[in-house]
């Protein structure tokens, strides 16, 4: 199934996947993680990119961010790509690509599904088995979003702001639904979706948007068209 073109829609979040070439690592100890996210935050500042969730793992990262203006994720994962593949080139003496090929992006539709995005990538480390529990983990947005340590980079969205009055309680809010097992056909889907840079909702939100972007976002259906027969015809004319 061939992937449908990017969609950059204003107010539109968006889950970004950019993963190393031939799958190794890009990050290697603390400053590349402390660099990177340093260029994130300068990036999504001067792009105008609101990022409400994010993890870096050893060979890729995730991020889940709102554009405020056109273009504005393509301009600031372009941006903070070259700054991050010209420091890591001449800190490790290397050259050439370090990401295998361009990010990968799916527009959600917030209301059904934002949370659980940020759930799936703040999980990422423990799917991989690099911490025991999200809060072990210091390279993701989990620590803020649960209240643990604040994270300056990071801009919550008005789901977030919902789940309560004040700060902690919001916090407190958002850590509960961590006490749950991911669905397992969800975890999958948010997967697939990213996978073929598809949209993340139901029928209303992907009609929505066909609007919006006067294109089509569902895959098109492989194979030769149906053909119609002499019946079909005439009772189409009719």
């Amino acid at each position: 199934m061939a992937r449908l073109p990017r969609f950059n829609i204003v107010d539109i979040p968006q889950h970004i996947v950019q993963v190393g070439h031939n799958n190794l690592n890009c990050f290697f100890d603390d400053e590349d993680y402390e660099f990177y996210l340093h260029s994130l935050k300068l990036a999504a500042d001067q792009y105008q990119v609101d990022v409400h969730a994010y993890v870096l793992l050893p060979g890729s990262i995730q991020i889940v961010a709102t554009p405020r203006v056109p273009q504005a994720i393509s301009s600031m994962m372009q941006s903070l790509g070259r700054r991050y593949v010209q420091y890591a080139n001449h800190r490790y003496k290397r050259s050439g690509t370090l990401w295998g090929g361009r990010y990968k992006s799916s527009l959600i539709d917030s209301d059904a599904y934002l949370l659980s995005c940020c759930r799936y990538v703040e999980l990422k480390p423990m799917f991989q088995n690099l911490v025991e529990e999200p809060r072990d983990y210091r390279w993701s947005s989990f620590r803020h979003n649960t209240g643990i340590q604040r994270d300056h980079l990071l801009k919550d969205h008005k789901l977030y702001k919902a789940l309560g009055e004040t700060k902690k309680e919001r916090a407190n809010e958002y850590s509960r639904l961590f006490r749950y097992e991911f669905d397992k056909r969800l975890l999958n889907y948010i997967a697939e979706t990213i996978k073929l840079g598809q949209v993340l909702g139901g029928d209303a939100f992907k009609d929505r948007i066909e609007k919006i972007a006067d294109r089509p976002v569902r895959p098109m259906k492989r194979g030769r068209p149906k053909k119609v027969t002499k019946k079909e015809k005439e009772e189409v004319n009719a």
